[in-house]
């Protein structure tokens, strides 16, 4: 049976990237470049790791963002690491790069010297929504304010 070409679904992609620009913008708030914010994520009595917002870059129309997490298996497996780029005149968010691979295609042919899907850049900017979903439903700030 032959395999039909993976065509880009567009309107989920754009669906993807204006829901992550709402997640990310509710947790970096009014950050700067240069600051970072850690949320521990947690479960009823388990402590799962902290996921880390870092500002990279700020610009009036766009803001880089590191988004990775920290974790009990940090001896054994490095946690996922995103950047991901705030375009505010769009209000969309992008995953452009992953484990620091950069530049990803709306479509890859499968197989490929990479192992990418077909539909890799939905699927990772997916789960940044699901990864930032879940900091936002079960995060907990562990910022500490400074002191006057």
């Amino acid at each position: 049976m032959a395999r039909t070409a993976y065509v880009t679904d567009l309107k989920s992609l754009q669906g993807e990237c204006s829901a992550n620009y709402l997640r990310l913008v509710r947790l970096v708030g009014d950050m700067e470049a240069g600051q970072r914010r850690d949320i521990a994520l947690r479960g009823d009595k388990q402590h799962f790791g902290d996921l880390h917002l870092y500002i990279q870059e700020q610009a009036p129309y766009t803001t880089m963002v590191d988004v990775f997490q920290t974790g009990p298996l940090d001896t054994v497996l490095e946690g996922p690491r995103m950047r991901v780029h705030l375009y505010h005149d769009a209000r969309m968010a992008e995953v452009t790069d992953f484990q620091r691979e950069r530049h990803f295609s709306g479509r890859y042919r499968y197989p490929n010297a990479r192992m990418h899907q077909p539909d890799e850049k939905l699927q990772l900017n997916r789960f940044l929504g699901e990864w930032l979903a879940h900091g936002l439903a079960h995060g907990h700030t562990v910022d500490v304010p400074e002191m006057p």
